[in-house]
């Protein structure tokens, strides 16, 4: 009778190992799949072409910087800003011994143009004739002075005038005569072809 007994209780310890062992492997082999899983849901890192890649380029609107391409009309010159002060004198009636736009003589006005520029010539035209450096009338520029020996039978300077153009031989300058008051004239009129004297520059 014992021996009956403890063949039974030997029978349930083995099965009851047996079923551990059959748990812990089912558990093992369940378990398995769940990592193969894991591992195959993630996707591989593939190397990327960098040189297939396209940039869609970024409209930007072009940087103004406020910078006016336009430089001032002229950038004058001495002789260019004297010329454009004595044809501020343009139309004024002669006034003998005059400076102003009231009336100008022919010094006065060359006088009083010259002294814009802080230039200090003689008064009387003459006089004037000795001053800067004597060139030929071939060589003049604008703002050099033209004088002329007006007075009937005279050979004496008494008129002087401011060139304003000088191109190719054509010769124009600016002065107050005295019928016309400022006016502008040029060297090939006959009277002041015949009645020049010599050409001098100041600047």
């Amino acid at each position: 009778m014992k021996k009956i007994v403890l063949c039974l209780l030997l029978f349930i310890a083995f099965s009851s190992c047996t079923s551990t062992k059959e748990i812990a492997m089912t558990t093992s082999k369940t378990r398995q799949p769940e990592s193969n899983s894991l591992l195959c849901a993630t996707k591989p890192i593939l190397p990327v072409d960098v040189k297939s890649i396209t940039l869609n380029p970024v409209d930007v609107a072009p940087i103004s910087l406020n910078i006016s391409s336009e430089l001032p009309k002229s950038i004058h010159t001495k002789a260019s800003r004297i010329v454009d002060y004595a044809f501020a004198f343009d139309g004024v009636k002669y006034k003998r011994g005059g400076t102003t736009l009231e009336g100008m003589d022919c010094s006065g006005l060359v006088v009083t143009t010259f002294n814009s520029e802080n230039i200090t010539l003689p008064r009387i035209s003459r006089d004037m004739a000795n001053t800067g450096s004597l060139i030929d009338l071939k060589e003049v520029s604008k703002g050099d002075l033209l004088f002329f020996a007006t007075r009937k039978n005279s050979k004496s300077i008494s008129h002087v005038g401011i060139v304003t153009t000088a191109a190719d031989g054509f010769v124009e300058f600016i002065h107050a005569s005295v019928n016309k008051g400022v006016i502008v004239s040029n060297m090939a009129e006959k009277y002041w072809h015949l009645t020049f004297v010599q050409a001098r520059r100041v600047i």
